[in-house]
């Protein structure tokens, strides 16, 4: 009768440390297998992400709307603005975040052709430092001017972080993506370069990161990491970031801290 009772005993404490133990059994393994699913995420997003650039491609002709905006900061931006302004596209054109040291004289040489257009028609931004400041810039135009509708014209890496920026900023104003595709680098082909993938990756990344705090600002120029990143040194590559012939394309943005 004593061995029984120890053995009920034994039963009676060990039942519950037992199930305790295959709870946290359960617990570890599901840490472990959350660093895999995060992972796998992460890469399933990066796919969409990539596949979403290579769209831009077949994108054809924007509407024609009140105004445009280029940010400097990667190849042919600025031609390809200027272009859209010449065929129509818009009455008016803002330039966001020109070097302070580029002039207007300066974008014109650069652009042959296209000094008409750029006396009368385009507005330079000489503040903004990165992609919330042309988001700030943009906002604070289209308010000047009453613009309801706008083309935006960035690079096709650079283009869905400048949206979801801009559709933060400005909600109510409807915006079209016109994306420069950079001639040296051919997004569907990702895998064969490695800059290509370092440069999408650093993109990706930065977008998640952007989405992330827009869930909870509503106002870039509350923003607190907006106030820091304006700290940076300005480091816009003077008339040629300008004109949007930007050096280092695949290494990222040169002409301004997007």
């Amino acid at each position: 009768m004593a061995a029984d009772e120890q053995n009920q005993a034994w039963r009676e404490t060990a039942g519950p440390a037992r199930k305790r133990a295959g709870r946290l059994r359960l617990v570890l393994r599901a840490m472990l297998a959350l660093p895999l699913i995060v992972a796998l995420l992460l890469a399933g997003g990066f796919l969409i992400f990539v596949d979403t650039l290579d769209g831009y491609r077949h994108a054809g002709d924007p509407p024609r709307v009140e105004g445009i905006v280029a940010l400097t900061g990667g190849s042919q931006r600025v031609a390809d603005a200027i272009a859209l302004l010449s065929r129509g596209f818009a009455d008016r054109l803002l330039i966001s975040g020109v070097n302070e040291r580029t002039t207007r004289s300066q974008i014109a040489r650069l652009n042959p052709g296209q000094k008409d257009w750029l006396d009368c028609c385009v507005d330079l931004d000489h503040r903004a430092r990165n992609t919330i400041g042309n988001a700030i810039e943009t906002r604070r135009w289209v308010t000047e001017r009453g613009f309801e509708t706008i083309i935006v014209v960035t690079s096709n890496y650079h283009m869905p972080r400048t949206m979801l920026e801009l559709d933060n900023a400005m909600p109510d104003v409807a915006k079209y993506a016109h994306a420069v595709s950079p001639t040296d680098m051919d997004v569907s082909r990702w895998w064969r370069e490695g800059s290509t993938f370092r440069l999408l990756g650093q993109e990706y990344l930065k977008f998640l990161a952007v989405w992330a705090r827009t869930q909870f600002e509503t106002d870039p120029e509350l923003s607190r990491l907006a106030e820091i990143l304006s700290w940076q040194p300005h480091s816009h590559g003077g008339a040629e970031a300008a004109s949007g012939e930007a050096p280092g394309e695949m290494t990222g943005e040169a002409s301004v801290v997007e």
